[in-house]
């Protein structure tokens, strides 16, 4: 008979667990985790100024989309946090519904849905995140083509371009800077066949950790996240604008169509856009979407402004537009 209890209420806490979780959270975000762009600092920050909860969670762009997409009928998030081309494929399919934050009016034209329905927050300059320690004493690659030497085989990882944000940032950077175009991703195609015979690492989720740890000596990946490993972990960090060239890529939050908790998440949204908000963004080593001045003692740890005058805008609705044909050929030639 005790048995039997037992197994009932280990039964029970199962059923009750989950929802407990749910109701403890005052807000959901998906696609928040902790080690991508210090959103671990900015959920502390919102807690203490808010009062609200929002768990850490562990998405990328695109599995972020898929869940809210599977919720539609639904919905238990609140918050989308997309590279941008995912917050334009979330608006198209109907994902998201339009809020315009405070301070939208000082977030720049093209970095804004018009009507509102995603806005950037930050953006982050792609390049090479390295572990100087983790390369048995190799150089520091300078450029892209460098990576194709034998020297790293085994030593390099990008985020899969057919999941991740990052992923098609990465390809898009790496085309434009090797003579490909937006109608034209022969270039891409043919390097990440190159990279191929030098066994990558291609994860699907942020992998800040793996390299800290020296599991992934280099990675494709932003400004802020090699910033953030030079200046705060244990080892030598070093971030490369590659020689040929790069791009800057903005990052969204669009409000989930029907959100369970939406006046809170327009103030959790209203708070990111706000002079606090940004400011941690900046402490991040993010650059902020609203015109604010890099704090002095932030921006001293940003290379200098000639390596970052090498990483272009690009028009990432029309990137948006030609992502599936690349995402197409990736998987029928390269995966």
């Amino acid at each position: 008979m005790k048995t039997v209890r037992l197994v009932l209420a280990l039964l029970a806490l199962t059923l009750i667990a989950p929802w407990q979780s749910a109701k403890a959270a005052d807000v959901i975000c998906y696609n928040c985790p902790p080690e991508w762009a210090d959103w671990a600092s900015m959920l502390k920050a919102i807690k203490a100024d808010l009062n609200y909860d929002i768990p850490h969670d562990n998405k990328n762009s695109g599995q972020a989309l898929a869940q809210i997409l599977a919720e539609k009928s639904n919905p238990v998030g609140d918050i989308g946090y997309f590279g941008v081309t995912f917050g334009m494929k979330a608006k198209a399919q109907d994902a998201l519904e339009p809020y315009k934050p405070a301070h939208w009016d000082q977030v720049p034209a093209g970095l804004k849905d018009p009507d509102g329905y995603w806005t950037t927050i930050h953006s982050g300059t792609l390049g090479l995140f390295v572990n100087k320690d983790a390369l048995g004493g190799k150089p520091v690659p300078a450029c892209w083509k460098d990576l194709l030497k034998p020297d790293y085989k085994g030593m390099v990882g990008y985020l899969d371009p057919s999941s991740a944000a990052v992923g098609y940032v990465g390809a898009v950077a790496v085309n434009l800077a090797l003579g490909g175009s937006p109608s034209n991703f022969d270039p891409a195609i043919t390097f990440f066949k190159e990279l191929r015979k030098n066994d990558p690492i291609v994860p699907k989720q942020t992998s800040y950790a793996r390299v800290v740890s020296g599991e992934m000596p280099i990675l494709f990946d932003y400004d802020f996240n090699a910033y953030r490993a030079k200046y705060s972990e244990k080892g030598n960090f070093e971030f490369v604008i590659p020689c040929e060239g790069s791009v800057v890529f903005p990052y969204v939050v669009g409000l989930v169509k029907n959100a369970p908790d939406k006046e809170k998440a327009k103030k959790v949204m209203d708070y990111l856009l706000s002079d606090k908000g940004q400011a941690i963004w900046t402490n991040a080593y993010l650059r902020p979407a609203r015109p604010i001045e890099l704090p002095a003692s932030v921006k001293g740890k940003f290379l200098p402004d000639s390596d970052y005058a090498r990483a272009k805008s690009v028009d990432w609705g029309e990137m948006e537009n030609v992502q599936k044909a690349f995402v197409d050929r990736y998987l029928a030639e390269i995966r």
